[in-house]
């Protein structure tokens, strides 16, 4: 009668000592650079080197321009002062909100671009041309007038961008810039516009 073979006995198996687990974050990190700013890397987006590296370009000044414009939004909602404070202090804080939204959405266009978004506000302050107020407080028609100032300069420079990457076939950069920055641009113009008309506060009878 045929007894059952025994299987074979498996070799043993040297497996690697576990390494040690920590949950102590590795601090102090550094990286060598790799993208320079002003550069652009390869997307198969259909957009050729030139048009992406353009656009970027563009609207990395407009997205300098616009951090600032922000600040100085945040820095006149907390110093108004005068009868009007309550309103303008909303207002101000709520157009700020807006513009913050519009940062993240002009970055995010130069990332998708292929590009590097001005992100630290030293950086943003190198580059911009909106002009640096007083560290102080001025009056409340000046700092509105500020504001308007610079969104004018913004906007200039929105309409010309976007009437030029429309040229080179950037269709998302034109929709960009006309749908969301010059549309909200000009919208808040009329709104701080409003408050500097001279109308009387009395009723004459």
């Amino acid at each position: 009668m045929a007894t059952a073979r025994k299987a074979p006995a498996k070799k043993a198996t040297k497996t690697a000592p576990r390494k040690a687990t920590s949950s102590q974050p590795r601090l102090a990190q550094s990286s060598r650079e790799i993208q320079a700013f002003g550069t652009v890397v390869q997307l198969p987006i259909g957009l050729s080197y030139d048009a992406r590296m353009y656009s970027c370009e563009r609207l990395n000044l407009i997205l300098a321009d616009t951090q600032i414009l922000y600040a100085l939004y945040k820095k006149y909602h907390w110093l108004m002062r005068g009868p009007t404070f309550y309103q303008l202090h909303l207002l101000l804080d709520k157009h700020a909100g807006e513009q913050l939204e519009l940062i993240d959405l002009v970055a995010e266009r130069i990332q998708t671009l292929g590009g590097v978004a001005v992100g630290d506000p030293r950086h943003a302050a190198e580059l911009t041309r909106v002009p640096r107020p007083p560290d102080g407080v001025e009056e409340v028609p000046a700092m509105l007038s500020r504001l308007i100032e610079a969104h004018e300069s913004i906007l200039e420079d929105a309409h010309d961008a976007a009437a030029k990457v429309e040229g080179q076939g950037d269709d998302g950069t034109n929709d960009l810039l006309v749908s969301s920055l010059i549309r909200t641009g000009e919208l808040q113009v009329w709104f701080l516009s409003a408050h500097l008309v001279d109308t009387p506060t009395t009723i004459v009878k």
